[in-house]
């Protein structure tokens, strides 16, 4: 059955069908169904308030509105490809229910600034329960690091055993990372709350529109300037790609450790059994199935974002339809993101740490090296000249297997008469990372200081 289409009175003969598929958007843009009717809404109170609608039409409007987003969340609305995106559909039901009045409903606005502002407000939503999801995972994180506050383990540089940190610390450095991810779409968030409707399809309109009535409505906090750039920006859809993106960088690294840590080469954590899979061969087997996947998931999000880079590079302004293409992109982003937070979110908590493993390993690697030379510093020697000295004595260990804490005073004192018996406070792990007694540094007093402010910072955030 051919359905009328509200611009086909220019036009001779009907759509090619493979056409009318193929430039459909209905398929994945009915997911903006509530930021449509909102939107619809406040451009028909908009309209009565500058007395292009009369209060009965407008109260019309708003009904049967009203009535189709309820039929939408029952599941009972038929979406039609014909009608080819989420605007003409909700809008001929509207004409269907209410008559004339659904028709005066497109005054003074575009489909152009109209998919513009649903995905504002689309995004807006998403980055609110992003923020969420994010501050849920980081105070897993702290009640992780404050459980681990002391528990011993080798910090890594070149994956090669570098100075003992502890697991609290190690936690909090990924609380850190997730701060600035919330500060990025924070930051994102305000450029996206900016209201492109009633720049109409690319110049405005000629109705006496009340466009900050419109904007106070829909929670936006300014309107856009320019109606050429209003409808064809899509520059907050590709900064809040790249936040995206940045930020499953940030959660594909942390999957790298998980998966190194829960390895028996590591051992220096058990992933929860709901986490994780086995092996449909190998009965010994225990996957970490959730961390490689969110690492995994990392490069859909970066194409996420490739993608609308690549979108608007060569368009002319204003609209084209080549901006169709930025839905699919964005809710994959949207999705993905949120599984993975939540996902996280509920492994964390559940993480069964090996103290006794990541303390042999931290004892291993000759990881207290930079505290000998320090000690031989304080001790008067140039760093450069104490730099070579445990670098000597690291060969002597390597050659007879034997880690700086272990050999003796006189091996030690055969490298540089300036160690003394007191050495031997500095090459524990535990003295290491008590040393570290600075504001950002591993000392267990620190990262409990740590801990509070990251606290702070949460409870400063749910207060707002």
């Amino acid at each position: 059955m051919n359905i009328d289409k509200p611009w086909d009175g220019r036009f001779t003969e009907p759509t090619d069908a493979f056409v009318e598929a193929f430039t459909a958007s209905v398929s994945f843009d009915r997911r903006l169904y509530r930021q449509d009717i909102a939107g619809s809404v406040a451009h028909a109170k908009m309209l009565a308030h500058v007395g292009v609608l009369t209060a009965a039409e407008r109260d019309a409007i708003v009904k049967g509105l009203s009535e189709i987003e309820a039929e939408i969340d029952a599941g009972t609305f038929t979406w039609s490809v014909a009608l080819e995106d989420v605007h003409m559909n909700i809008e001929s039901r509207l004409i269907a229910r209410i008559g004339e009045a659904g028709k005066k409903l497109h005054t003074g606005r575009s489909r152009n600034d109209q998919i513009a502002t649903d995905l504002r407000l689309y995004l807006r939503d998403a980055a609110d329960m992003i923020d969420f999801a994010i501050q849920r995972l980081q105070k897993a994180l702290v009640s992780v690091a404050e459980r681990e506050v002391d528990s011993i383990m080798p910090g890594f540089t070149h994956l090669q055993v570098a100075q003992p940190v502890t697991f609290g610390h190690q936690m909090l450095a990924w609380f850190e990372m997730l701060q600035r991810d919330r500060g990025r779409f924070a930051d994102c968030r305000r450029r996206i709350n900016v209201m492109p409707l009633g720049a109409a399809a690319l110049a405005g309109t000629s109705y006496p529109i009340d466009r900050a009535f419109a904007a106070r409505l829909l929670g936006f906090d300014a309107v856009a300037e320019n109606s050429l750039d209003a409808v064809s920006d899509r520059d907050f859809a590709v900064e809040f790609a790249a936040a995206a993106a940045l930020l499953m960088v940030h959660l594909s690294r942390f999957s790298e450790e998980l998966v190194l840590w829960s390895s028996s080469q590591f051992d220096f954590v058990e992933l929860p059994d709901a986490f994780c899979t086995g092996s449909s061969i190998m009965p010994q087997k225990k996957n970490p199935d959730v961390p490689e996947l969110v690492r995994g998931k990392s490069g859909r999000v970066v194409g996420d974002l490739v993608s609308l880079l690549i979108m608007i590079k060569g368009q002319p302004l204003a609209y084209n339809k080549d901006n169709q293409e930025d839905k699919e992109p964005l809710f994959d982003a949207v999705d993905t993101v949120l599984g993975s937070l939540r996902a996280y979110g509920d492994l964390v908590p559940n993480i069964r740490v090996k103290r006794e493993s990541m303390l042999h390993a931290a004892q291993r690697g000759f990881s207290t090296a930079t505290d000998l030379a320090d000690y031989l510093v304080r001790k008067g020697v140039a760093f450069r000249d104490a730099h070579e000295v445990v670098g000597r004595a690291v060969r002597h260990g390597v050659e007879s297997g034997k880690d700086l804490a272990d050999m003796t005073l006189e091996e030690l004192r055969g490298f540089s008469a300036a160690i003394g018996p007191d050495v031997f406070e500095v090459l524990t792990v535990t003295g290491s990372v008590a040393a570290r007694n600075h504001l950002g540094g591993t000392a267990p007093e620190q990262v409990r200081m740590a801990i509070a402010r990251a606290r702070e910072r949460l409870e400063s955030a749910a207060r707002k």
